[in-house]
């Protein structure tokens, strides 16, 4: 069954278009979400066992961890529980609030969602400063309803349980102007720290963002970014796109 598997990603990276190239990630399986962000890439399989990559080699950090972010915020990480923790000298340090989704790649602060679809930030005072549990964490509500977001130089994307896709303005100390529907479906987004805007949709599709900029933060519309299987992550960071399928490969990209 593996190596039928395999002949098929074969033939499945050569079929997809030009304009991307993609490989296979060899040396690491059954990956449940990847994050990339400022060169760093970190990801947590379907064992919930976190992982960093140096060079070509993924190492395994401590914990059992079912998502993990990396940013300008530092590597923070949800587990089962949807306890958080921070990685700070090499270990992980448990913060005060419960999510079951968060993204460290806003200006150094942090958003998040709870099991209840409830959106949440942290201040980047509070979360470059956080050492420990005598450290403050004032996390601050949201509006609106979302499963998923993410940040990066120009605002926050996030979906909501109908895959409805928003766009925020919001700053390091959390200050908002609310959400701006955009149209389309999208399952999970991720911002890159470049600003770019990649998603998935419930089939499977990945899409980016064109025509994003300082001044014209919302874009212009969604192109689809071939693939030949389907997909359940993306993230972007400085020119790779790394795509994890819902059949367990992953696979980076170059455009």
């Amino acid at each position: 069954m593996r190596a039928t598997a395999a002949v098929l990603l074969v033939l499945c990276l050569l079929t997809i278009s030009h304009a991307w190239d993609c490989q296979e990630v060899v040396n690491i399986k059954n990956l449940m979400q990847i994050d990339a962000g400022l060169g760093q890439v970190v990801a947590t399989d379907t064992s919930q066992i976190p992982y960093y990559l140096v060079g070509d080699e993924w190492i395994r950090l401590p914990g059992s961890l079912k998502h993990i972010t990396v940013g300008p915020a530092g590597i923070w990480g949800i587990n089962k529980a949807d306890s958080i923790y921070k990685y700070v000298a090499g270990n992980w340090v448990q913060a005060a609030g419960l999510l079951k989704q968060l993204d460290a790649g806003g200006e150094q602060f942090i958003v998040g969602a709870n099991v209840d679809d409830t959106p949440y930030c942290l201040t980047r005072s509070a979360t470059v400063g956080y050492k420990g549990p005598g450290s403050p964490l004032p996390w601050t509500g949201l509006p609106g309803s979302v499963k998923y977001s993410s940040c990066g130089p120009f605002g926050c994307w996030a979906v909501n349980k109908n895959d409805d896709i928003y766009l925020m303005s919001l700053n390091q100390d959390c200050q908002n102007n609310g959400w701006s529907h955009i149209g389309g479906k999208l399952s999970m987004i991720e911002v890159a720290t470049d600003g770019g805007v990649f998603g998935v949709n419930s089939a499977g599709h990945v899409y980016t963002r064109d025509g994003i900029t300082a001044s014209k933060p919302e874009g212009t519309g969604w192109s689809n970014v071939p693939m030949c299987m389907q997909m359940k992550h993306v993230t972007y960071d400085l020119g790779r796109l790394w795509v994890v399928s819902k059949s367990g490969f992953t696979m980076v990209c170059t455009h």
